[in-house]
């Protein structure tokens, strides 16, 4: 028994080197010393070596950015960097900022136009009108300015107009039993209802106060844009403007001048036959002709 296992153990080793003899003469490849795949180690390797400039280039960038930000020389840079991304802030001086600026300098026009800019960000118009003419009486010539004001002004008009239309009609509705009243002696006999009374004075004076400043704001809009076409007559964009707005508000006569000085400077107008029935239509009848007496 112990010769027949000895045997069997001398068998298993010439087995076992002769192996790699019968592998070659096969001509198979031997097996990488790790245990893995010699080509998937390879291409790793290339991969690497590929990547290198990447990342140099990745390297450069950031280097680039800590040092465009400030990291490290005492400004936040990260703040800047995080406040750039975000969607919702508005580009330029926010309002707080302008406002500091105007009463540190309050005869520098710099701050009126950014605290303007800043209120047209939020859309709100009759803050932004009243930097807009804090700026324009300092800087008097800015022919830009002066349309921009003059286009928030007729803004703010149409929407005087909107809230007086909306009051108007809500005005109808205070006094429902006023079409049903009585007149005459039994109308003084019964008196009048008080509540409703109450209501529509207080409706007529809203009424009142809208129409008041409809009227305003159309005529602000009105100088605003004559005040442009008087620094620059001879742009035709500045007549239009103001023709649009005397229009509008109901200015006639300015409107009329204002339509004639445009078709002066552009008589090829594309809209000139619509512009040249605007100031007939607006232009007063003429007088009729008075008979000679016989």
């Amino acid at each position: 028994m112990a010769r027949a296992a000895v045997k069997a153990r001398e068998q298993d080793k010439k087995k076992a080197a002769a192996q790699p003899q019968r592998a070659r003469a096969r001509g198979g490849r031997r097996k990488h010393a790790s245990g893995g795949n010699p080509n998937q180690q390879l291409f790793f390797v290339r991969m690497r070596r590929s990547a290198k400039p990447i990342y140099l280039v990745l390297a450069v960038l950031f280097a680039a950015t800590f040092a465009f930000l400030g990291v490290g020389s005492g400004t936040n840079g990260l703040d800047q960097l995080f406040s750039g991304l975000n969607i919702f802030s508005s580009n330029g001086t926010s309002v707080s900022k302008a406002q500091k600026y105007v009463a540190k300098h309050p005869n520098d026009p710099k701050g009126y136009r950014d605290l303007a800019t800043a209120y047209e960000a939020k859309s709100d118009t009759a803050d932004a009108i009243s930097a807009l003419q804090q700026y324009t009486n300092i800087k008097r010539k800015d022919v830009k300015a002066l349309s921009e004001l003059g286009g928030l002004q007729l803004t703010q008009a149409q929407d005087y107009q909107t809230q007086y239309q909306d009051a108007y009609n809500a005005r109808q509705l205070v006094s429902p039993s006023t079409p049903f009243m009585p007149t005459g002696k039994l109308a003084t006999a019964l008196g009048s209802n008080q509540v409703e009374q109450a209501a529509a004075s207080q409706a007529d004076t809203a009424l009142q106060d809208l129409q008041q400043k409809v009227q305003l704001a159309y005529q602000n809009a009105v100088s605003s844009f004559d005040d442009a076409a008087k620094l620059q007559p001879g742009n035709s964009n500045n007549w239009i403007q103001l023709a649009s707005a005397a229009q509008q508000s109901g200015d006639s006569k300015t409107a009329v001048r204002a339509y004639k000085k445009y078709l002066a400077l552009n008589p090829d107008s594309p809209n000139a036959t619509q512009i040249k029935q605007l100031i007939k239509q607006l232009s007063p009848a003429p007088a009729p002709a008075k008979k000679k007496k016989k």
